[in-house]
């Protein structure tokens, strides 16, 4: 997801005011409604559309005029000009929404009309104010066909694929689209490693040209592999990288300005390289990233992602904040079950969880007393593997920076409560220290940070084999 930002709006003095107490409260009297920005979200995932106001908004009749158009009324005061100003906010690359429009109906009341590029789900609720926030009124457009994490898993891979190619032929002085020479083997993936199977299935296919070239269907259970064949890859190992906050939710902010949400994002992405290109004992890996944009992902999904791509690790990246600017260094964190190992650990982790809070998400969802309900497992082997796990990364860590804490933490974050998925946070330094703030800016330890990071999940994985998967994907 990406937005322009914030588009302050110029206000008004409010003109009768008096017909709008029953709808506004006594509080609005002197001005009423305003609109005080509007922002909008745009992500695969789904889209986002957030008008925030100095008062509570009031929406009255929603429609679908069509499957792909959705109208709603909206009313308050002085809304036009704010409101209006999502329209210069619509980006040609939203996958959800085709146009935007604001009609004026009568005082103080607009029409918003969505023309969509797809049939979704909207979902549309307030939030009340919370951290920087006023009044906010949330649309979120859901694709009716979600975005499956798996085939989005696959697609990245097969996009790299497509880069490299591309590279590879312009090196070569070959045009793109003749029959090319196969360059290397590729090991297949035996059949109780369905997720890798399926992976090398794309792949082989791309191989040999695509679907128009494939004049054999490969065995079942078998994933052909073109050229001369090496031994078997005993397993495909996925990671999930979470990177904290995003959209609505910026996460800390230092004070210098760097917003959380946009240095995490930035060294998972340096992360999922190196874990892309590197094995660990002949097993391949890939990486899998809860979001790919800025945008806001509740913290429940994180867990359902990882779930669906059946990772076998997850990492939550944050950078953690404090009310001081002393505070200083690297930490990592588990789940615990029996109340957090300092009081430290368990501030963070009461701020980490509010951000469903800041973010916002639909209470009043369907589904989610059910989604929620899954944050309440844990399993004894998945603690005691994830601090395996943050051992191995804190002794990295420790290499290339300073240490807040030399051991592995423990308190509830909502976030690491998969039951079956070894789960760490690391906060990668704090934020509101101005030092680590301009190290977190810089490349250079973003770059030493996704060494030490990627050389402890190795070293994790050298002795702990993962196990074999499900075939039910």
């Amino acid at each position: 997801m990406r937005t322009s930002g914030l588009t302050p709006v110029r206000r008004r003095p409010l003109l009768g005011a008096g017909a709008l107490v029953l709808l506004l409260g006594p509080a609005h009297l002197a001005w009423g409604a305003s609109v005080v920005a509007v922002r909008l979200w745009p992500a695969e995932d789904y889209t986002r559309l957030t008008i925030e106001s100095d008062g509570l908004l009031t929406v009255g009749r929603t429609r679908m005029a069509s499957p792909q158009q959705l109208a709603l009324d909206i009313t308050g005061v002085d809304l036009y000009d704010g409101v209006h100003q999502l329209v210069s906010k619509l980006r040609a690359d939203d996958p959800n929404v085709a146009a935007i429009r604001v009609d004026p109906a009568k005082a103080g009341d607009v029409t918003l009309t969505l023309d969509l590029k797809q049939p979704v789900e909207p979902q549309i609720f307030q939030l009340t104010p919370v951290a920087a926030y006023q009044h906010r009124l949330v649309i979120d457009l859901y694709p009716r066909e979600a975005p499956d994490p798996l085939d989005q898993l696959v697609r990245e891979r097969m996009a790299e694929l497509d880069e490299a190619s591309a590279r590879a032929a312009r090196l070569l002085g070959i045009e793109l689209g003749a029959a090319q020479p196969q360059t290397g083997a590729r090991a297949a993936l035996p059949s109780d490693d369905p997720i890798g199977q399926l992976i090398a299935q794309r792949e082989a296919e791309r191989d040999r040209g695509g679907a128009a070239s494939a004049t054999r269907q490969d065995p079942p259970g078998k994933a052909a592999a073109p050229g001369p064949s090496k031994a078997p890859t005993e397993r495909l190992i996925i990671v999930a990288l979470d990177p904290g906050h995003g959209g609505e939710d910026p996460g800390a902010i230092g004070p210098g300005g760097t917003r959380e949400k946009d240095v995490v994002l930035q060294i998972a992405h340096r992360l999922r390289d190196r874990i892309n290109a590197g094995r660990v004992n002949g097993n391949p890996m890939r990486a899998y990233l809860t979001r790919d944009a800025d945008f806001f992902v509740p913290l429940n999904v994180r867990v359902q992602k990882a779930q669906r791509v059946r990772a076998d690790l997850f990492v939550s990246l944050h950078a953690d904040a404090f009310m001081t600017p002393q505070p200083q260094g690297a930490s990592v964190y588990a789940l615990s079950t029996k109340g957090a190992t300092s009081a430290a650990a368990r501030w963070i982790a009461d701020k980490e969880n509010a951000a469903d809070l800041v973010g916002g998400i639909n209470v009043r969802s369907k589904d989610w007393a059910v989604q929620r309900a899954l944050l309440d497992m844990s399993t004894t082997a998945q603690i005691k593997d994830s601090l395996k796990l943050g051992s191995a990364m804190l002794g990295e860590v420790g290499r290339v920076g300073k240490l807040h804490k030399a051991r592995v933490e423990q308190a509830g974050f909502a976030v690491l409560k998969a039951p079956d998925i070894p789960s760490v946070l690391v906060e990668t330094a704090f934020i509101s220290n101005p030092e680590e703030e301009k190290r977190l800016r810089s490349a250079t330890y973003q770059n030493a940070l996704a060494d030490a990071l990627y050389q402890g999940i190795v070293r994790y994985f050298g002795q702990n084999p993962p196990l074999a998967r499900s075939r039910q994907v």
